[in-house]
């Protein structure tokens, strides 16, 4: 149980300090930055797919087997991120592109990166409970939906007004929520039994929500280049062996 608090809060500890990626943006020409994150993008989806199929979703299924709970709980984790876009009225902002976005937009879409982060603890604490091989996954799916997100929330407050200070700043305390969800999920795990495994299912599903209604629809965005679509497509593949990869450490 120690190593697993001790993996989780390393775990959450460097993806709030990705926060701060933000300002490598500053010295970078707009439509380099552009190409630049959507083979990210690319590479981001198929990670987050891999991870929901080949780590997530199995390690709750070898636990307690295939059961109509599962499916419920996938559909929750989807439901949940559909919710919360709609309520707060936000999207992730990937692309460095906030020509659309005005002032008051910019503190939506704070909170909307704070809850997203809080979420995003709990699934980490959650993956750890199940085992550190599957924690460890999750975290670097994690991070590498991160990247572009915080790079697209850098750029939205720095065009809302705020100086480039505050806007880190601004960004870092939203990202360490996500020390707060982990906290969260660990005691849940202490106060409710069988807890990990209706997480699990939840993150999945809400994994699945982010790499198809939200990355790939992006993508296509950025396709009418045959070899763009092509190295889209190869990021993508990498995203998905990188998390089969990882089935070594189980």
């Amino acid at each position: 149980m120690n190593n697993t608090w001790l993996y989780t809060l390393i775990s959450v500890s460097l993806v709030s300090i990705i926060s701060l990626i933000g300002v490598i943006t500053l010295s970078m020409n707009n439509e380099k930055l552009k190409n630049f994150l959507i083979y990210l993008i690319s590479f981001s989806a198929g990670a987050l797919f891999g991870d929901a199929f080949l780590h997530l979703l199995p390690g709750a299924v070898e636990e307690n087997g295939f059961r109509l709970s599962i499916s419920i709980s996938i559909l929750s984790g989807i439901l949940i991120f559909f919710i919360l876009e709609k309520i707060i009225h936000w999207r992730h902002c990937h692309v460095y592109d906030a020509k659309n976005h005005v002032h008051p937009f910019a503190y939506t879409n704070l909170v909307g990166d704070a809850l997203h982060n809080f979420i995003d603890g709990l699934i980490i604490a959650a993956s750890y409970l199940v085992s550190i091989p599957v924690g460890i996954a999750t975290t670097i799916a994690v991070i590498l939906h991160e990247i572009p997100q915080e790079i697209g929330d850098f750029s939205v407050l720095i065009h809302a007004g705020f100086s480039k200070g505050r806007a880190l700043f601004m960004n870092f305390l939203t990202a360490i929520t996500a020390i707060l969800g982990a906290l969260a999920g660990l005691w849940l795990a202490g106060e409710v039994e069988g807890v990990t495994f209706i997480l699990i299912p939840v993150a999945a599903g809400g994994f699945i929500y982010i790499a198809g209604s939200d990355l790939i629809p992006e993508l296509h965005k950025h396709s009418a280049n045959f070899k763009k679509s092509v190295l889209q497509f190869v990021m993508f593949v990498i995203g998905i062996l990188i998390m089969a990869a990882l089935l070594l450490l189980e």
